[in-house]
């Protein structure tokens, strides 16, 4: 593939939906809830069931490991859910769930060759995903395989991802922004509007100390719009964050990551189709 840093974003473009599922999906919610969740917000249960794979760690650790959610937002959650359920029982309920919310969005498809297909591709360059310093791909890739193809499928998409997102936060540590900062950052260039970005608990004081910061280093002017330079740093974190997930497809090779591609594509349709995922995101697909 070289660096067809093109196509890794791509691939991330089309395997977030399919991971997403997890956070948003009814299916998904009624077997958190049976555990003991509350599930009257996403919070509760989106902490739990990404955090379960790590085993049962703590607030500071969760924070560190998702990085742009405030720590006051995170202890509010964490330890205490693994107070409602063990992560094992977290983990167990999330496969459930994932499970059902397949079969109910893309039926027959669940069974069909081209899904078998696309597991078999997703998984290789899965295993291919090295995790060191990469906390949550490690966790998810040292759990065991399924043998259902579509739920094969997600785990692959879901170890991509947080390989994706570990790399992502190493980019931004190098390009010397902190968790708010990253945000405010992220906003300024228009990834999404700041309302979005409120759901990660920042304070309206610490999110404009964080714009102070940048202002007083020239990412950001006096009403907050990114200059020149802040532009130029944050696709200098776009750019290295796609170079840091490229091993994996590199691994597969370009035939098999352009077939997977395809494999996906209805996929993907059918996830963005059924209106489960909220339409703007902290993310900034499709605008960075």
């Amino acid at each position: 593939m070289g660096n067809d840093n093109g196509r890794v974003r791509q691939m991330w473009h089309l395997l977030e939906p399919l991971h997403a599922v997890l956070y948003y999906a009814p299916e998904v919610f009624e077997e958190v809830k049976a555990l003991g969740y509350d599930t009257g917000e996403r919070w509760p249960s989106y902490f739990a069931l990404r955090a379960a794979p790590l085993g049962a760690p703590g607030s500071r650790q969760v924070a560190s490991a998702f990085y742009s959610f405030s720590p006051r937002m995170v202890a509010e959650h964490i330890p205490a859910a693994w107070d409602v359920a063990a992560p094992g029982k977290v983990v167990a309920a999330r496969t459930r769930g994932v499970d059902r919310a397949y079969r109910a969005l893309i039926g027959e498809r669940t069974d069909s060759p081209d899904l078998a297909e696309a597991a078999v591709l997703a998984r290789r360059s899965a295993e291919a995903a090295h995790s060191e310093g990469r906390p949550l791909a490690a966790a998810n890739a040292e759990l065991p395989w399924p043998q259902e193809p579509h739920l094969v499928l997600w785990q692959a998409a879901t170890i991509l991802r947080e390989h994706r997102g570990d790399g992502h936060l190493a980019a931004l540590l190098t390009a010397g922004l902190d968790s708010v900062e990253a945000l405010v950052s992220f906003a300024a260039i228009g990834a999404a509007p700041a309302e979005v970005f409120a759901s990660r608990g920042w304070s309206e004081p610490e999110w404009m100390a964080a714009r102070e910061r940048l202002v007083a280093r020239g990412l950001l002017d006096a009403n907050g719009a990114a200059t020149d330079a802040g532009h130029a740093l944050r696709a200098e974190v776009e750019r290295r964050t796609d170079e840091l997930a490229a091993a994996p497809w590199q691994a597969l090779g370009a035939e098999g990551t352009a077939r997977l591609a395809d494999l996906l594509g209805p996929l993907w349709l059918e996830v963005l189709g059924s209106g489960m995922l909220p339409r703007e995101t902290t993310l900034g697909i499709g605008k960075v």
